[in-house]
């Protein structure tokens, strides 16, 4: 019979993240753990307030299937149990580590993987700030392949122009986490594609983002919190050229994998992203994460300090999970 239980961490980041909808300082993170006796799989999850989660929220769903858990139900019973989100992402990856370890075979092999995972290339997020902060922050990381600039709507062009001025020789990708106005888009792209900024994602608010249909693109443009799982893509059409697949967003590695073969059906390219979580949060991205045209796993980077066991990165580049840690 598996048992499953819950616990709430926290972990100092580095510095103060902030994006256009606020600032943080930790990351609290809920992890589950699903015990069969001998065997044990974990999971992390990380509640956003943006969809109408919280730490207690989650939690609290979690334990509302504690019992189908002991009673036999598994991660495919878990997908009709739980709505997509983090609370389901904990409990389906914690199944998926399970079943690793009681096979002895990896998860990617589980999955049904072509191959082994390898090393990505993440990007590595900047904060945002003023221009001046913005661009210090660029010329500490102008070694890095890929930046990821945060913005919000008014004065963004300075700060890009910072940020490409002190890392001459970085990609540039923008996310303005829905912080943008209609008028903004044909304001900023072109003047973002002069500066060498590759792809843009989520512009304008989910719920208001039918201007996108109707203004050039000259920039490819990714759906994040406009994309969810499977059942998003249909009301992207015409809007976005990307989708960035989060595991707290599809509720797991299970519908992640799905997403990702049914946007790139419907023609879409992948960018693979994750909240602010620790390596444990991460290792799943991994796999999700070979072949897609951006990663953005680097929350680990921006923490004080991990979990132990952590991702090796090397720089910009995150090596998948070891089997201690998950998978």
């Amino acid at each position: 019979m598996a048992t499953l239980s819950i616990s709430r961490e926290l972990f100092k980041l580095a510095q103060v993240f902030t994006i256009s909808r606020g600032s943080r300082t930790h990351a609290e993170v809920v992890v589950v753990e699903i015990h069969d006796g001998g065997h044990r799989g974990r999971g992390e999850c990380v509640p956003y307030a943006r969809y109408g989660e919280s730490v207690d929220s989650v939690i609290a769903q979690i334990e509302g299937v504690a019992e189908a858990v002991r009673g036999g139900a598994d991660r495919h019973a878990i997908q009709s149990l739980l709505p997509a989100g983090a609370a389901r992402n904990a409990v389906d990856c914690a199944f998926w580590d399970l079943e690793a370890k009681r096979s002895g075979q990896p998860v990617w092999r589980l999955a049904g993987l072509d191959k082994a995972p390898g090393p990505l290339t993440t990007a590595y997020t900047l904060s945002l700030d003023t221009p001046e902060n913005m661009g210090r922050a660029a010329a500490a990381n102008s070694h890095r392949p890929l930046l990821k600039i945060k913005l919000t709507g008014e004065g963004d062009l300075p700060r890009v122009e910072a940020i490409r001025a002190n890392a001459p020789s970085s990609r540039l990708i923008v996310d303005a986490n829905e912080g943008w106005t209609e008028a903004h888009f044909p304001e900023y792209a072109p003047k973002l594609a002069a500066l060498g900024v590759v792809m843009i994602e989520q512009p304008l608010h989910a719920d208001r983002d039918g201007p996108l249909a109707r203004i050039a693109r000259p920039i490819p443009v990714c759906a994040d919190e406009a994309c969810h799982d499977r059942h998003s893509l249909p009301k992207l059409a015409g809007k976005y050229d990307l989708v960035n697949i989060k595991l707290d967003k599809t509720g797991g590695l299970t519908e992640a994998l799905e997403l990702a073969k049914a946007a790139r059906a419907a023609g879409y390219g992948i960018m693979v992203g994750c909240m602010v979580g620790t390596s444990l949060a991460m290792a799943p991205g991994v796999l999700v994460g070979q072949g897609a045209e951006f990663v953005d796993l680097d929350a680990p980077l921006l923490m004080a300090q991990d979990r132990e066991g952590g991702l090796r990165y090397e720089g910009s580049i995150v090596y998948p999970a070891s089997p201690s840690l998950w998978g």
